[in-house]
C-alpha cells in the first residue's frame, strides 16, 4: 500500500505530529489576531472554543478515514467521488499543503530577519532552512515522526519556563471583567481562533501510517488539547501583560511580552531568544510535515516514488516563499491560505462523509 513511505508510527508519535503541527505561526501571531476580533478581554473563552470545533473537525477526518483502513485521502478520495474529481480534490489539498509550507517558511524568515539576524537578505535564510527540511523528508515518515519526538519535550520546558518567568508583570485586572459586553464580541473571534488550530487535516494522511488505526480518535482529542493549552496561556499571559490596548498595536505580541522585563542577575535577561528558538523549531516541523504530505500526495497520485516529487517541490515551495513583497502581503498569504483551509478540512469531509455512507463505502 504505501510503496512510497517508510514504515509506520506509534500512537504517540501521531499525537506528538499533530501538536507539533497545530503549534506554529500561532504562538506568536494569535494574541494579536484574535484580539483585534474580539476586542476584549474574553479571548480566551474564544480560543477555548475554537479549540473544540477543531477537535469536531479532526474527529470527521478520522470517521473518513477509517472507512478506507491503510489508505491516504489521495488513495481513497477517487473511490469515493470516481478518478477524475478525486484526482481533482487530491491536488487542490497539494497545493494547499505546498503553499502552507511556502507560508511558514516565509513566516520564519521575517521573524529570524527582524529578532535574529538583522540585515541577512531572506533567501539566505529561506534556503539552508529548506535545505535542512528536504534532508529530513528523505528518510520518510519514521524520521520525521523521530525528530518531532525530540523537539516537543524541549518545546514545553522552555515554553512553561518563559511563561512562568513572565508572571512578574501579570495584571489579572487586564482579564477583567469577564463577558462584560456579552458573547456577541466573543463570538466574533471564534472564525480566527479556530483557523490558529489548523494542522487535524494531516490525520487524512496520518491514519493510513498508523500502527492501531482504531486509536486515532484518542490521537485528534490529545493531539488538540496540548495545543489548546498552550494558546490559552499564551493569550492569557499576553493580554495579562500588555493589556488590550498594547496587544493590538504589536505585530509579533508574544515576542513583545518577552521583551519586556528582565531578571537581573541571571545569565540571560532578556528571554524572547528562548522563545524564538522554540518557536523555530515548531515552523520547521510545520513545514516538514506540510512539505512532505504535498510530496506524498503527488507520489501517491501518478503511483510514482516520492523522492522525485520531494525535490522537484522546492523551487515551487521557495517561488511561493518570496512572493509576498512585505509583511502585510504575508499576512494577506496567511489570511487566504486559512480560508482554503476552511472549505478544503471543514466542508470537505463532511460531504465525502456522507457521500460514502450512501455509497455504501468501507466500514
Amino acid at each position: 500500500m504505501m510503496g512510497s513511505s517508510k514504515g509506520q508510527i506509534t500512537n504517540v508519535q501521531a499525537a506528538v505530529i499533530l501538536v507539533n503541527y497545530i503549534l506554529a505561526a500561532g504562538i506568536l501571531t494569535l494574541p494579536r489576531t484574535s484580539v483585534e476580533k474580539v476586542k476584549t478581554p474574553d479571548v480566551w473563552i474564544t480560543v477555548i472554543l475554537g479549540g473544540i470545533i477543531a477537535m469536531i473537525v479532526g474527529l470527521i477526518i478520522v470517521k473518513l478515514n477509517q472507512r478506507y483502513p491503510e489508505k491516504t485521502f489521495y488513495q481513497y478520495s477517487q473511490e469515493i467521488v470516481g478518478k477524475w474529481m478525486g484526482g481533482f480534490l487530491s491536488l487542490l489539498i497539494i497545493g494547499y499543503f505546498f503553499t502552507l509550507s511556502a507560508y511558514e517558511v516565509r513566516t520564519m524568515a521575517e521573524v529570524t530577519g527582524l529578532f535574529l539576524l538583522e540585515g541577512t537578505p531572506t533567501w539566505a535564510i529561506i534556503l539552508p532552512f529548506m535545505w535542512i527540511g528536504l534532508y529530513l523528508i528523505i528518510g520518510g515518515i519514521n524520521t520525521i515522526a523521530r525528530l518531532f519526538e525530540i523537539i516537543f519535550p524541549i518545546t514545553i520546558v522552555i515554553f512553561l519556563l518563559v511563561a512562568f518567568l513572565s508572571l512578574g508583570i501579570f495584571e489579572l485586572d487586564n482579564l477583567r471583567p469577564v463577558l462584560g459586553l456579552g458573547i456577541v464580541p466573543m463570538l466574533k473571534g471564534i472564525k480566527t481562533t479556530a483557523l490558529a488550530f489548523l494542522g487535524s487535516e494531516i490525520m487524512l494522511l496520518l491514519v493510513a501510517f498508523m500502527k492501531k488505526p482504531d486509536k486515532a480518535v484518542k490521537v485528534v482529542l490529545i493531539g488538540v488539547f496540548i495545543p489548546l493549552l498552550f494558546y490559552v496561556i499564551t493569550v492569557v499571559m499576553v493580554i495579562g501583560a500588555l493589556s488590550i490596548d498594547g496587544v493590538v498595536t504589536s505585530t509579533w505580541p508574544t515576542l513583545e511580552l518577552m521583551r519586556s522585563f528582565e531578571i537581573p542577575g541571571l545569565i540571560f535577561e532578556r528571554f524572547e531568544s528562548f522563545l524564538l528558538v522554540i518557536w523555530i523549531m515548531q515552523i520547521f516541523t510545520t513545514f516538514t510535515i506540510t512539505y512532505y504530505a504535498a510530496a506524498l500526495g503527488l507520489a501517491q497520485l501518478f503511483k510514482k516514488k516520492i523522492h522525485p516529487f520531494v525535490y522537484g517541490l522546492v523551487p515551487i515551495i521557495y517561488v511561493i516563499a518570496m512572493a509576498p513583497k512585505n509583511i502585510n502581503d504575508l499576512f494577506k498569504l496567511g489570511d487566504m491560505v486559512g480560508n482554503v483551509a476552511l472549505l478544503l478540512f471543514a466542508v470537505l469531509p463532511v460531504i465525502l462523509l456522507l457521500v460514502s455512507r450512501v455509497r455504501g463505502g468501507k466500514a
